[in-house]
């Protein structure tokens, strides 16, 4: 065998494909340094031929050296055995304790295994069953002689119970990005009572959720970063979206910090005003100055009993995201210092500025409960108003390199490498999200607990939960620092352990999942997030069978379907080409700018002409207007049990919140809501608006003329 195909049967045995296939079905070959440097990220040798040699060897005896399998997670009802490694002849007892405390003994199979010699010493394997448990988070225990061991077990349901719930009928909802839905009363920025506000509205059309972006927490201090999709921490909330006249403390304000929060308030609110672009910066710092004078007003008795259940319950990943804002207050980015003076939550250096910091840890601990409080009243607000899943929050795909996260799970996420995507229809040199991947054999060492922490945090207050690039459950794309984005490689996951993780957390919130499952993915995926109850994402525009778009009954039933999504130009914007123009303009086209306006009219031009062909828009329709509620009309056509109204598609609004493939070129996140015209559209607007009425009815079937 060459040293190349030692090299590729490494990778192979580590979960890193070797080929791929790729946009336009063309197959792929990952380089050799490509397969060294993703080996290196998972601390695997293997920049020389003996590396190699040695660290192939390595891989069938690594299983043999640990008593227990890092961590169990199974199906319910599934019949599964594991290994348990000891001495080779030495006793050895195996139980459960689930997570109500109840011990459950494990029975031993009769499977003979051949001992192995292991670093010298010859080790013995034994079966056992996984015995019947009840869906949960349990603990298996091991004990031979004087050696013990622990691994979590991790029972999943084979179904997420509230999709058969989705089939019973269809739903439709919004899909705002609620930074950029501001009313009279915020600051600048759309906020959690906006969302509340938003959600009530949606309710009163007869829509049965909002999916907004996510809200996941940034850095404690302006600059903010823009991207939603770049959080620091995905299992804490982003301050920035605090409505401050709604927190109690604020009424026992002392006159003179009253005062000052008005005419932050009143300043402020000039800018709900301004449809060019959002500035984060000037909306957080006036929110930061007034929260440091509410922070300071005493708690009563009931609301300081809930905040301390609030930190209880939160515990040390609480404790250690709040050190983490604490230290980037003083830090900053400045790497060189985190290296030095803060490595690591558990550095000796760490534990005495938990001390010197305890008052700063504290305001941000207290940031937390403020934003879990709104968050719950966003929701309370949701389904009193009549919605039947409320609030259902994005979950990004990563976090940034330097963030929270980062810092906190440490080799948790893989260095050395960032998630990416390779070359597709719409960004043909690649992606480089800058986020470092999950280790898949970490996550499993650590129980998986890590990952069921961030999807704790976005069930918490939800109806649902979008999972963006849910194809990231299965596999994800290695980009080794310092090289193309072109140049990297699919590492896999335990997609079942994660997608069962997903749909245990979702099951005991009665929340749905919906899947962003567009892009680049093997076939069989689609299929497998359905049985396992997933819902995934269809975009009308992308439902094609090769040059004809396809008819909306041949849709999938457990979807949600929109026309647009917050990565494309809103409809009105798509219809007139605006997306291939402003790719054009920003370098991102292969081709010259004619031949792609010609190829996207043809595109549009073929799904309006379905749409005159079920008589949902005349012949000819030059309207934009109009030509936007047919293709609604369209998807309601559809089985998909989930629709969905862009609020851009509302207003008219033109302008796309992201155009991908870009950070500063184009303001990306920092688009407010407006109408055709430019002119700024508020939450008190859509009260009683003619477009969100046009597009209720249409996505609801009603064939009624608007009043």
């Amino acid at each position: 065998m060459t040293s190349s195909a030692k090299l590729r049967e490494l990778a192979g045995k580590h979960g890193i494909t070797t080929t791929y296939t790729g946009w336009g079905g063309r197959d792929h070959d990952v380089s050799d340094e490509t397969l060294r440097r993703v080996l290196a990220a998972l601390d695997v040798p293997a920049r020389t031929d003996d590396e190699v040699v040695e660290s192939l060897a390595d891989v069938d005896d690594r299983p043999w050296r640990s008593m227990l399998p890092p961590a169990l997670v199974v199906v319910e009802g599934e019949n599964r055995t594991f290994p348990v490694h000891v001495p080779h002849g030495d006793p050895v007892a195996v139980w459960v304790v689930t997570e109500d405390g109840e011990e459950v003994d494990v029975e031993q199979r009769d499977v003979w295994v051949d001992p192995r010699t292991v670093d010298g010493r010859l080790v013995g394997r034994a079966t056992f069953a996984v015995p019947r448990l009840p869906l949960g988070w349990h603990v298996v225990h091991a004990r031979s002689n004087d050696i013990e061991a622990t691994a979590v077990l991790v029972v999943t349901p084979r179904r997420l119970s509230t999709a058969d719930r989705l089939l019973e009928k269809k739903r439709w909802g919004l899909a705002a990005q609620i930074y950029s839905v501001r009313s009279r009363r915020s600051w600048g920025i759309g906020d959690f009572a906006d969302l509340a506000d938003l959600a009530a509205i949606t309710a009163g059309y007869g829509g049965d959720f909002v999916l907004i972006n996510p809200v996941h927490a940034a850095e404690p201090v302006p600059p903010h970063e823009p991207s939603p999709y770049l959080p620091s921490s995905r299992r804490f909330v982003d301050p920035l979206y605090l409505r401050i006249e709604d927190i109690p403390e604020t009424a026992y304000l002392p006159a003179k910090h009253r005062k000052e929060l008005d005419d932050h308030a009143q300043r402020a609110a000039k800018a709900n005003r301004k449809a060019r672009r959002l500035d984060r910066d000037a909306t957080f710092r006036a929110k930061l100055d007034v929260l440091e004078r509410v922070y300071r007003v005493p708690l009563g008795p009931a609301r300081r009993a809930r905040y301390e259940a609030f930190c209880a319950e939160g515990g040390q990943a609480l404790d250690d995201f709040a050190l983490w804002c604490a230290l980037y207050e003083k830090f900053g980015d400045r790497a060189d210092r985190w290296a030095s003076r803060a490595p690591s939550p558990d550095d000796p250096k760490v534990a005495r500025l938990r001390e010197r910091l305890a008052s700063r840890i504290d305001f941000h601990r207290w940031l937390q409960w403020l934003c879990d409080e709104q968050l719950a009243n966003a929701q309370t607000a949701s389904l009193a108003a009549g919605s039947d899943i409320g609030i259902v929050h994005d979950l990004a795909v990563g976090v940034g390199p330097h963030g929270a996260d980062a810092w906190t799970l440490g080799d948790a996420l893989a260095s050395g490498v960032t998630v990416g995507a390779p070359a597709d229809d719409f960004n043909r040199n690649g992606q480089n999200w800058n986020q470092p991947p999950w280790r898949p054999d970490r996550l499993a060492e650590l129980g998986y607990i890590p990952f069921r922490d961030v999807v704790r945090s976005a069930l918490r207050h939800a109806g649902g939960v979008r999972a963006d690039h849910i194809l990231g459950l299965f596999r994800t794309w290695w980009v080794p620092e310092g090289m193309s984005p072109a140049d990297g490689a699919y590492v896999r996951s335990d997609h079942e352990a994660l997608v069962g993780i997903l749909a245990l957390e979702a099951h005991r919130a009665g929340a749905v999942v919906v899947g962003e499952d567009l892009g680049v993915f093997e076939e069989w995926v689609q299929e497998y997030l359905a049985e396992r109850g997933i819902a995934g994402t269809s975009i009308l525009w992308f439902e094609r069978d090769e040059d004809s778009p396809r008819g909306p009954e041949t849709y999938r039933s457990l979807c949600l379907t929109s026309v647009t999504t917050h990565d494309l130009a809103p409809t009105a914007g798509y219809l007139a080409g605006d997306h291939i123009r402003l790719r054009s303009e920003l370098g991102l086209l292969e081709g010259d700018l004619d031949t792609e306006l010609t190829d996207a009219a043809a595109e549009r031009d073929s799904v309006l002409a379905l749409a005159v062909e079920r008589g949902l828009l005349d012949e000819g329709e030059a309207d934009v207007d109009r030509q936007v509620e047919a293709l609604h009309r369209l998807i309601a056509a559809s089985p998909s049990a989930l629709l969905g109204i862009s609020l851009a598609d509302v207003t008219g609004e033109r302008r796309s919140q992201n155009q991908p493939g870009t950070v500063d070129e184009y303001p990306n996140w920092r688009v407010p809501l407006a109408d055709a015209r430019g002119k700024v559209v508020l939450v008190e607007d859509l009260v009683d608006h003619d477009g969100f009425a046009r597009l209720a009815r249409a996505v609801s079937g009603d064939t009624s003329p608007v009043e």
